[in-house]
């Protein structure tokens, strides 16, 4: 295998990797403190757009988890500064949450449903019926489609919810019309991570539980990829996919010693 350089930078997924189900994973602790108190850079990403840093920041802080809100990057983060670089002070009309309307107001959009630049979906706990019609009609009259991230499902307690992906997937049948989507693995969402640490990408690495998009936006990346097993992705499962992480390990504990 290629020898790699140090890592100086870090970026990690969330949930799988630092938290299960509200409940932070043994080792997590050791390592964000480890990451702190080395100076290196780091950010935790997450694809769910619902929330915004600073609610993450308390989640997260509730149960064990000093993550400063400057150190957490979502897709509804990603998706802003996307939309602000390649069309600035533009309109949308959103449907999502908190997390995804601070984050475009914050980046200087006006949220509207006349006439908008584009259509952004984003996670909500409640899809509106009413509210796909207008975003159907709305892409059908010329609005762009953006979609913050490309899961097609996402974890809850009773079981699997559905998410950005098949609510997309629901309106592209529709319209015809494919989202362009930011979040994980679009190596958008690790570049523009990267550009917010002013971090290269040969001294970086990204800690994921999931092959088909940590460890593969971060291969895409030119990153070294971790891909640990205490999420969605079992040791067999890794053999169904063309590539490699650089390094399998079974827990984030197996990581503080790297730091």
């Amino acid at each position: 295998m290629t020898d790699h350089k140090p890592i100086e930078s870090w970026l990690t997924d969330m949930d799988g990797v630092l938290m299960h189900e509200g409940v932070p994973i043994p080792g997590a602790d050791a390592f964000i403190k480890k990451l702190r108190d080395s100076g290196k850079p780091f950010l935790v990403l997450t694809n769910n757009s619902i929330y915004t840093a600073r609610d993450l920041h308390m989640r997260l802080n509730r149960i064990g988890l000093e993550v400063p809100v400057e150190n957490i990057w979502t897709s509804a983060l990603a998706t802003a500064k996307f939309l602000d670089n390649q069309h600035p002070g533009g309109t949308a009309y959103v449907i999502g949450e908190a997390g995804l309307t601070t984050a475009l107001h914050e980046a200087g959009y006006v949220l509207t449903d006349t006439e908008p630049d584009f259509v952004i979906l984003g996670e909500t706990r409640t899809y509106s019926f009413e509210a796909l019609t207008k975003a159907i009609r709305l892409i059908n009259n010329g609005a762009r489609f953006i979609a913050t991230n490309p899961d097609n499902t996402g974890p809850s307690p009773e079981g699997a919810l559905p998410a950005t992906g098949s609510v997309a997937a629901l309106i592209t049948k529709a319209t015809g019309k494919e989202p362009y989507f930011v979040g994980k693995p679009n190596p958008l969402m690790m570049r523009s991570a990267l550009n917010t640490l002013g971090a290269h990408s040969e001294t970086a690495a990204m800690i994921g539980d999931r092959m088909d998009t940590d460890v593969l936006a971060g291969l895409e990346a030119g990153m070294e990829t971790f891909l640990v097993l205490t999420g969605l992705t079992n040791r067999d499962e890794i053999e169904r996919y063309p590539y490699r992480p650089t390094k399998v390990v079974d827990s984030i504990a197996d990581l503080v010693d790297l730091v």
